[in-house]
């Protein structure tokens, strides 16, 4: 089986080690491609390589990104190849990092730490403290990180809600699936958006999506910022709204120098680093790797992706 990386020398070797009997071809991510460079199998980046169209037509059959996403691949030339990414990988920060956020604010953290004699004590400045139990989480996408958030959040003792595309069961008993967006915001405490960025996701929470929303509401986004309308963000906040936006994806990333969001006191804001945990990229190798096992025993690959679709 051949291999072609664009991901470097020490992915390449990290392929090898696992699978000897791979033949793992390092291709450069730009430029043009020698002519004796064959593999069937491509493993590139999330957003491809300037050079990704002559890449494929080295004899790739099936193509993996290393990551999660594939809003910035270009599926246009896609074609009749199969496409498979590292959905799930990262599943296990992420949800830890929703989990985090939201007691953070519950707790109000970093605020309620103190540097001097405060006026009360064994009472806290401001009122009692919230908390997760009793309290309705809304995921809006139940992938394998809302399911991740899921099942973190329901021993907390929390409603969970969720709406999915699809019409699979739920993954976790406890989950009350929804079928609108209306539905699933209705009264909830924490909203967590996981869903794909597509076309059709684009700006899903607009302002009809935060007027639905109960005033007091926590919004985090870990998914990508194109689904958050960020002016109706914005007026969401300044109207009470949203209490919060713990925000570690946004639209564009980096945000420019002087955004609003910088210095709006309701967002706490993260660049894109909810994924991070020892060994990340080992975990998004572990699925390419466990994907060439399968592909070599025909059986079906993990992290298909539905190019029609988008995700």
């Amino acid at each position: 089986m051949r291999v072609l990386c664009q991901v470097g020398d020490q992915i390449a070797a990290a392929i090898h080690d696992a699978l000897p009997d791979a033949d793992v071809t390092v291709v450069p991510a730009d430029g043009p491609v020698a002519d004796d460079v064959h593999g069937e199998v491509l493993l590139t980046a999330a957003q491809g390589s300037a050079n990704l169209a002559d890449v494929l037509e080295h004899g790739v059959r099936w193509i993996q990104t290393l990551g999660t996403g594939v809003d910035a691949f270009p599926l246009a030339l896609v074609g009749d190849r199969t496409l498979t990414c590292s959905r799930g990988a990262s599943a296990v920060p992420i949800s830890e990092w929703v989990l985090a956020t939201m007691l953070a604010f519950e707790k109000r953290l970093p605020d309620s730490w103190i540097t001097a004699k405060p006026q009360h004590w064994n009472f806290p400045a401001g009122g009692s403290l919230g908390g997760l139990s009793g309290e309705t989480l809304a995921l809006v996408g139940l992938g394998g990180i809302g399911s991740a958030v899921a099942e973190r959040a329901l021993p907390f003792g929390m409603t969970v809600r969720a709406l999915r595309r699809s019409d699979a069961p739920s993954p976790h008993a406890g989950i009350e699936l929804v079928r609108s967006l209306p539905e699933v915001l209705e009264g909830a405490d924490h909203v967590v958006v996981t869903a794909p960025s597509t076309p059709e996701t684009r700006h899903l929470l607009d302002a009809s999506a935060f007027g639905a929303m109960k005033p007091g509401v926590h919004l985090v986004n870990i998914a990508r910022g194109a689904l958050v309308d960020q002016d109706a963000l914005r007026a969401a906040l300044d109207d009470g709204t949203v209490a919060r936006a713990s925000l570690d994806t946004v639209e564009p990333e980096p945000l420019p120098e002087g955004h609003w969001m910088y210095t709006h006191p309701k967002v706490r804001l993260s660049p894109h680093i909810s994924w991070s945990m020892p060994a990340a990229l080992d975990a998004l190798l572990d699925v390419f790797v466990a994907n060439l096992r399968r592909y070599e025993a025909g059986e079906p690959l993990l992290g298909l992706v539905d190019v029609a679709a988008g995700y």
